[in-house]
């Protein structure tokens, strides 16, 4: 995973002071710098070239209608969140009678080891699950962690992710299944199963 350095974080402050000042020109910075990541992003989701144009374009709206009041630290962070959260639910509409694609089974690789015929306490809220699933995520090796990052955030496939960090098929699934083994234990470790 590309690490931001400080003169990307220096651009992305100047460019949400942009948007605070209701500038336009804060659309084409967006666009200019991270355009190609949302919409491959989208484009890994949706699996469609103009649904995940129109997706990039929704994130800009989106980014446009919340900042102000919001004043995100890591632009490309929360760029990814929104066009990631709009690709999801685009498919889940458009795909309601059908199930497939490689987010369907990255999600359903994932919920073995969340959920597997146990359900999260009532009382845990989604916020700290995703809290706690943060912080098991920072107590990983830089490429263990950014391996299971692009599967079940990006939803890279096997064969992506292979091609990405230089690995066999057979060890990115042995990568992933042991950190969603370390998943489960931490998760259990923190109480969220009984």
């Amino acid at each position: 995973m590309k690490v931001l350095k400080r003169g990307d974080v220096v651009e992305d402050v100047k460019i949400v002071e942009l948007y605070w000042q209701r500038n336009e020109q804060a659309l084409s910075e967006t666009k200019l710098k991270y355009g190609r990541f949302c919409n491959s992003i989208a484009f890994r989701i949706l699996e469609n070239k103009c649904d995940a144009d129109e997706c990039e374009s929704d994130t800009y709206l989106k980014v446009w209608n919340t900042i102000p009041p919001k004043k995100p630290e890591l632009l490309k962070t929360y760029l990814g969140a929104i066009v990631r959260n709009l690709s999801l639910d685009r498919i889940r509409k458009k795909n309601a009678q059908k199930r497939g694609g490689e987010m369907e089974l990255s999600l359903s690789e994932l919920e073995q080891c969340v959920s597997e015929n146990k359900s999260v306490s009532g009382d845990i809220e989604a916020g700290e699950l995703a809290r706690m699933i943060s912080a098991f995520l920072e107590e990983l090796p830089e490429k263990e962690c950014d391996v299971f990052l692009c599967r079940y955030w990006y939803f890279y496939s096997i064969k992506d992710i292979s091609a990405r960090f230089g690995f066999g098929g057979s060890k990115v699934k042995m990568m992933l299944l042991r950190t969603r083994e370390k998943l489960r234990k931490y998760l259990e470790e923190e109480g969220v199963f009984i």
